[in-house]
C-alpha cells in the first residue's frame, strides 16, 4: 500500500466521524439534555444523581440481602443432610448433591457480599457527600457575609456597616455609647 493511499483513507475515516464526545442517553427531542437512570446532565455537563435514586438502590440491595438470607439459605442445611444420607446409603448422587450444595453456597455468599457492598457505599457515599455539602454551605457563606463587610453599597458612607450588627459599648472606637 502506498503512502498516498494510506493518508487518503485515514482522512476519509476522519471525515466519517466526529470529534466530539457523545454520551449514551435519550434525546427528548426538545434540545435539553435527556435523563437516564435518576441522573441527569446539568446545563454544564455535570452529572447530578438525586439522593431519592440512591435510597432507593440501597434499598433494594438491602432487601435483595434479606431475602437471600431468609430464603436462599435454608437450602444449604437441607442439601448438605441430603447428601450426607445419599452418600452413607451407597448412592453416588450424594457426592454430586454435595457439590451442588458447595456451589450453591459460594456464589450465595458472593451475591450476598456483592448486595452488602452496594448498601454500605452507598450510605458512607451519602454521609461523605452530605458532609461535604455541609463544608462548602459553611464556607460559602462566611465568603458572603465577609463580601458584605466590605461592600460600600451595604451601608451609608461613614456609618457602621449593619452586616457586623449594632454598635455597642466597648467596640474598640473610644467613643462609650
Amino acid at each position: 500500500m502506498a503512502w498516498d493511499e494510506w493518508e487518503q483513507l485515514k482522512a476519509a475515516a476522519s471525515e466519517r466521524q466526529s470529534t466530539g464526545m457523545q454520551l449514551n442517553q435519550l434525546d427528548p427531542g426538545d434540545g435539553s439534555p435527556g435523563t437516564r437512570g435518576g441522573g441527569s446532565l446539568g446545563r454544564h455537563g455535570d452529572l447530578k444523581v438525586a439522593n431519592e435514586s440512591l435510597t432507593g438502590i440501597g434499598r433494594s440491595a438491602h432487601d435483595l440481602y434479606n431475602d437471600l438470607w431468609d430464603k436462599a439459605r435454608v437450602a444449604v442445611p437441607s442439601g448438605d443432610a441430603a447428601a450426607g444420607d445419599l452418600t452413607t446409603q451407597g448412592f453416588a448422587l450424594g457426592d454430586g448433591l454435595q457439590h451442588v450444595t458447595n456451589r450453591w453456597q459460594e456464589q450465595l455468599r458472593s451475591l450476598m457480599d456483592a448486595c452488602a457492598q452496594i448498601t454500605n457505599h452507598l450510605q458512607v457515599t451519602r454521609t461523605i457527600h452530605t458532609g461535604d455539602e455541609n463544608f462548602i454551605q459553611r464556607q460559602m457563606s462566611g465568603i458572603a457575609t465577609l463580601d458584605a463587610g466590605f461592600d460600600e453599597r451595604v451601608g451609608q458612607p461613614g456609618a457602621a456597616n449593619p452586616v457586623y450588627g449594632a454598635a455597642g459599648k466597648g467596640d474598640g472606637d473610644g467613643e462609650g455609647k
